[in-house]
């Protein structure tokens, strides 16, 4: 199941990124502004968003399979339209789709890993969550590929078989039987349990300005290169790559440093040093230190990623991780919609150098609110 939810994730990821490195593109043929893609990304983060308490809670009452199939056949759709329609409609319909089923699969798959892995959970979720980087280093590759031999769409087509053939492996390996009840949601319930101390309340808002940071980060960091550093679309996607192949490595060990020492200290740390160096990253145009900001950026926001999810599955009964889960990473993506709305809209009204200073000033922030809770 790890190695199956994790491939399944990290595949899911490799045509997400590519929206990333392929979006000058996308925003000169559909003949849009910075400002209407970045809405249009954050439609698909919202949907994203809206979805993954939901998928949770029901995850907790069903069971992890009866989301987690359903969630890989939407995908499979999304990706699909993504690679077949076109118009800003159809781009708008693909990201809602792909959306919807990211958020059906991405709390079940996580809750059914903390259940299988109780005392290495810090691990097991740092190797699911580096399939996020997995998949964004093959994107970064994909996506030179597709500037210089094809168009924009076609590599989302693959990327849906793939899928479609890792739900197939999931149905045939699961143990798990398949159960649908009521579906009703304990809302009050699920809130009063994450929002219960100050502590716990701090925690939140501190990972949600980290999303937000994340969400305006990834979407338009090629397009922030190519703007403002004068990379060529190659280059920026080959810098992109810097990022997720630190992430790799990088979130696996902070999951298992995690596991030992304390979470929240080690939080604090690599949102000091994304801090910093973001900073840096948005006010120099030496090329030696855009490339070293970049490294150093990565390997500091990187390792957030395990330590959010663990910390609030280390305080959700065993009932209810999944709608705990669901629940706050919907607060988290939330905010993370509304971090590609932002870049865009600054970026069009003043410039990215201000838009990317915005997001290192949140993760400062940030690591005020946790280590408040040290």
């Amino acid at each position: 199941m790890l190695a199956t939810l994790s491939l399944s994730w990290g595949v899911l990821q490799l045509g997400r990124n590519l929206l990333s490195p392929l979006l000058p593109t996308i925003i000169a043929d559909l003949g849009i502004t910075d400002a209407t893609a970045g809405v249009a990304l954050a439609v698909f983060q919202g949907v994203y968003a809206l979805t993954q308490y939901p998928g949770g809670e029901f995850s907790d009452r069903w069971t992890r399979a009866t989301l987690i199939v359903p969630g890989l056949v939407v995908l499979v759709l999304g990706f699909a339209t993504f690679g077949l329609v076109g118009g800003l409609a159809g781009f708008l319909v693909a990201a809602a789709v792909t959306g919807l089923g990211k958020g059906l699969f991405a709390i079940p798959s996580r809750a059914l890993l903390s259940d299988l892995y109780v005392e290495r959970r810090g691990r097991a979720l740092g190797l699911y969550a580096a399939g996020t980087d997995f998949g964004g280093l093959l994107a970064s590759g994909v996506a030179i590929l597709t500037l210089t031999y094809a168009t924009w769409r076609t590599p989302f087509v693959p990327v849906a078989l793939v899928l479609a053939g890792l739900a197939v492996l999931f149905a045939h390996w699961s143990t798990e039987g398949y159960a649908v009840g009521t579906p009703s949601l304990d809302v009050g319930g699920t809130v009063g349990r994450l929002v219960a101390t100050p502590a716990q309340r701090r925690t939140l808002v501190a990972f949600a300005l980290f999303y937000f940071m994340v969400g305006g980060f990834v979407n338009f960091f090629p397009t922030f290169l190519i703007e403002t550093k004068g990379f060529s679309h190659r280059l920026a996607s080959a810098a992109f790559a810097i990022v997720f192949a630190v992430g790799i490595a990088v979130k696996p060990v902070a999951g298992s440093v995690s596991d030992r020492f304390g979470r929240e200290s080690i939080a604090v740390s690599g949102l000091l040093v994304a801090a910093v160096s973001l900073g840096v990253l948005a006010v120099t145009d030496v090329r030696l230190l855009v490339y070293g900001s970049i490294l150093v950026l990565a390997l500091g926001y990187k390792m957030e990623f395990p330590l959010a999810d663990t910390i609030v599955l280390d305080n959700a009964p065993d009932g209810d991780m999944g709608a705990d889960l669901g629940a706050a990473r919907a607060l988290f993506l939330g905010a993370n919609a509304l971090g590609p709305a932002y870049v865009g809209i600054v970026a069009t009204y003043a410039d990215y150098v201000a838009a990317f200073a915005g997001l290192a000033a949140c993760l400062l922030v940030a690591a005020g609110l946790l280590y408040w809770e040290r």
